[in-house]
């Protein structure tokens, strides 16, 4: 387990040992994604069978003023390690909705051309092809939220704990994914041997506004939130208009359905011990 610091890191180490899997949670300090002859010889020496690479660098306007990074981090590294894993270990490597380009209208599914905008979307673009001809996964997903990180639902939570008011982005639609759910996904996808790219995401597709008022009635409080325009608030990185991820396959090949992020968010409240109105 690479990145194990991390909201999701956390989470599939959690989801893995409650199935029994031994686990190695590595943060960055005893295995650097970017090393890659230390962390494949780390996987041997553990006997591992696969390694879940949670680790990226995921700050997406500073990806645009630090393109080397990003892109040997999380283009280059990722791939290399894939390459280098011994037999009967692969890579589950996790990337995202941002290598499309957001202007379609319609779920985007795996076979579908990429485009990306953004530094970050194309540093992540950059493994995906290494690890699937690897023999690794590849699983976009988008929105990521979780209780063991910073995130859209803890910074909205804040604001409303410090009484500020709430302006959020209208029109830009996507599908938040709750970060144990995540964790299910990738596990129950290596279980069935799953390869190539697959989409995960939770449903049902919503703006950021839509988001954050649910966020504030999950909280039980009354508070408003102003929609606004993402020309309103201009950053370095541009964000996909669209980003809502076909799930077909990963339904097919997990025989079920996503989850829903409303009960997710109820869950991370719960496991915050935040009751109602308590921010």
């Amino acid at each position: 387990m690479l990145g194990a610091a991390g909201q999701l890191g956390r989470e599939v180490t959690d989801e893995l040992r409650r199935r029994g899997t031994e686990v190695l949670a590595a943060d960055r300090r005893r295995a650097d994604l970017t090393d890659t002859g230390a962390t494949a010889a780390l996987a041997v020496r553990f006997g591992a069978a696969a390694v879940y690479n949670c680790a990226a660098y995921t700050d997406v306007d500073g990806c645009e003023s630090d393109m080397q990074q990003a892109m040997e981090v999380n283009g280059k590294a990722p791939g290399r390690l894939a390459a280098a894993l011994p037999a009967g270990c692969r890579l589950i490597h996790v990337s995202t909705d941002y290598v499309f380009d957001g202007g379609g209208r319609r779920p985007y599914r795996e076979e579908e051309a990429t485009a990306p905008a953004t530094a970050y979307g194309r540093s992540k673009l950059g493994a995906e092809q290494a690890v699937t001809d690897a023999g690794g996964l590849v699983v976009r997903t988008s929105w990521v939220f979780g209780p063991e990180g910073r995130n859209f639902v803890s910074a909205i939570a804040g604001r409303l704990g410090r009484g500020e008011p709430l302006r959020v982005v209208s029109d830009q639609v996507g599908c938040p994914t709750y970060a144990p759910y995540l964790a299910r996904a990738l596990a129950d996808l290596h279980a069935v041997g799953a390869a190539g790219i697959v989409h995960y995401c939770n449903s049902p597709a919503t703006s950021w506004h839509g988001f954050a008022l649910a966020i504030v009635a999950a909280l039980g409080l009354n508070a408003e939130v102003e929609p606004i325009a993402t020309a309103d608030l201009p950053r370095p990185a541009v964000r996909p208009a669209f980003s809502v991820l076909d799930t077909g396959r990963f339904e097919s090949l997990a025989n079920r359905r996503v989850e829903e992020w409303a009960s997710g968010l109820d869950d991370y409240f719960e496991r915050l011990g935040q009751g109602k109105a308590e921010v």
